[in-house]
């Protein structure tokens, strides 16, 4: 069964071993711990029979929150964990006192861009060269 909850710092290798094996430019454990620590940031797993198989974060930024992670295990996808996560994340960002969301995804991330919009998310304009390996524009999206 699928529980969410908010990451740990005893959640920190797992998630960041998640990013590695997904992203080309992974944060790391430390990375993570920080954001543990940090009181404008409300970061959370998603578990699966004790297992964690994804994370999500939002940093509350003058009131606004930046989405800054967004990752599911490869071998979880497909099964709606990453709209739950991102679900449970924005029904709690209004708690923060977080309004409107923002965040970047690669532009060719179809299936992200897809999940966004569904949430409600539109995109706002086009960061030129945001990612690097490979050197890729991000979508700036916002939920407003």
């Amino acid at each position: 069964m699928l529980q969410i909850r908010e990451l740990t710092a005893s959640d920190v290798e797992a998630v960041s071993l998640i990013e590695s094996k997904v992203f080309s430019m992974p944060w790391s454990a430390g990375d993570f711990l920080e954001m543990v620590e940090a009181d404008y940031a409300h970061y959370y797993v998603a578990e699966e029979d004790g297992v964690i198989v994804g994370c999500c974060g939002i940093r509350n930024i003058a009131g606004e929150g930046e989405i800054t992670n967004v990752v599911v295990a490869q071998e979880h996808r497909k099964k709606g964990i990453g709209q739950k996560m991102l679900e449970y994340m924005l029904d709690r960002a209004e708690a923060f006192g977080i309004g409107d969301c923002t965040l970047e995804v690669r532009v060719s991330n179809q299936e992200a861009i897809r999940l966004y919009e569904k949430l409600g998310f539109t995109g706002e304009g086009v960061r030129p060269g945001f990612y690097e390996k490979p050197a890729e524009d991000a979508l700036i999206m916002w939920k407003r």
